[in-house]
């Protein structure tokens, strides 16, 4: 699905010699390059401060501790996502609320959001999923209605923008009170190993979320919070810093396959493209299809008998997994969700994918659906 070592190739001088800094100095925690990285995506981003951390899954849940919530407290979430969206909420006692997507782009839906608010809401957490954004304009007018947080889960979508109604842009995870992203080795920006980060124009909560994700210090051995041990290393900040140089283009990369795919497979009415919604841009973390009448799982095994790679993301919404099941849901509750579930399927899209691959992934589905 993607070619790490094909994009390494292209950047090795940079990456062994960032590498070798930190060998060479033997600061592997909170080394020069954490904090050289750090100022770099902060700049990038146009956002006041960014928190580096372990992974995602730790950006998502020292969000959540920052703002101080109670168990019973409820947090709205797509159902078709990633686990960890609701996983952080659950292990903190609170209460995953979950609600229905957009058929188009996949994103929350505003209008199940409004549905679902109770007296008891007191967070929303958007997905951006694939690559794009949610409709932020309306989930923040929301916000603002009933008085929420939001936390934009923007694991899949660094580098792209929302555009407002206004024609302003910002990037994906600056919006909300807090952005959180994954640097898993497969993400847009990706590291050599697990980290990710924590986004917010608000200096009060970047402070307490910086000392939650230090075990709550904020001196040394001053544990003035209950925190977690959630650190992104030196030798990761140093691979995130000389890819981060090179993120638009690789973003640039995957609309570029994408819009291949999308020529190719316009005239296939059984294969459903994805929709760019008109209020962000699409940076095609995957790019995901929707088969209408083709048995998927047939499709799946001739791409692989033609070791053509792909997934399904993702196979099970969130309120039908076993360890979310609970008695307000059931299935028949999310239709798009579980339509989506049932016959989405993503294509192999990466930053070193050439012509040739191309076209022999694009005649291996047609043949596929026309056969």
């Amino acid at each position: 699905m993607v070619d790490l070592k094909a994009q390494y190739a292209k950047i090795k001088t940079e990456i062994d010699k960032g590498i070798q800094e930190v060998i060479q100095n033997a600061a592997f925690i909170r080394g020069a390059q954490v904090a050289a990285f750090q100022k770099n995506l902060e700049k990038y981003l146009g956002v006041k401060h960014v928190i580096p951390v372990g992974n995602g899954t730790d950006a998502l849940q020292i969000a959540l501790m920052a703002l101080e919530l109670k168990p019973g407290d409820e947090v709205i979430t797509p159902t078709f996502t990633f686990i960890a969206t609701a996983e952080v909420v659950a292990l903190l006692g609170l209460t995953p609320v979950f609600v229905d997507v957009d058929p188009d782009t996949f994103c929350i839906s505003p209008e199940a959001v409004k549905k679902a608010i109770t007296p008891k809401t007191k967070a929303i957490v958007p997905v951006h999923l694939f690559g794009q954004n949610a409709h932020m304009e309306a989930l923040l007018q929301l916000a603002k209605e009933h008085k929420l947080y939001i936390i934009e889960d923007a694991c899949q979508s660094i580098g792209s923008d929302y555009i407002f109604s206004n024609g302003e842009k910002a990037k994906s995870g600056t919006i909300g009170d807090i952005g959180c992203t994954s640097f898993f080795p497969s993400k847009n920006l990706g590291c050599y190993g697990d980290g990710g980060a924590i986004f917010t124009n608000n200096t009060e909560l970047a402070q307490k979320m910086q000392a939650i994700g230090n075990h709550g210090m904020t001196q040394r051995y001053h544990h003035d919070i209950i925190g977690v041990n959630s650190r992104l290393d030196s030798i990761q900040a140093a691979v995130l810093d000389v890819k981060l140089k090179h993120l638009d283009e690789y973003n640039a990369a995957r609309q570029q396959v994408a819009k291949a795919y999308n020529k190719a497979f316009a005239a296939c009415s059984t294969l459903q493209t994805p929709v760019e919604s008109p209020f962000s841009t699409h940076v095609y973390h995957q790019y995901t299809l929707k088969l209408n009448g083709i048995d998927r799982a047939k499709l799946q095994k001739y791409l692989a008998d033609n070791e053509i790679p792909s997934m399904i993301y993702y196979p099970i919404p969130l309120h039908l997994q076993a360890a979310y099941q609970n008695p307000r849901y059931r299935a028949g509750d999310f239709p798009v969700a579980e339509m989506l579930s049932s016959c989405v399927l993503s294509l192999p899209i990466h930053t070193e994918m050439d012509d040739e691959q191309l076209k022999y992934i694009i005649d291996a589905v047609k043949v596929a659906v026309f056969k």
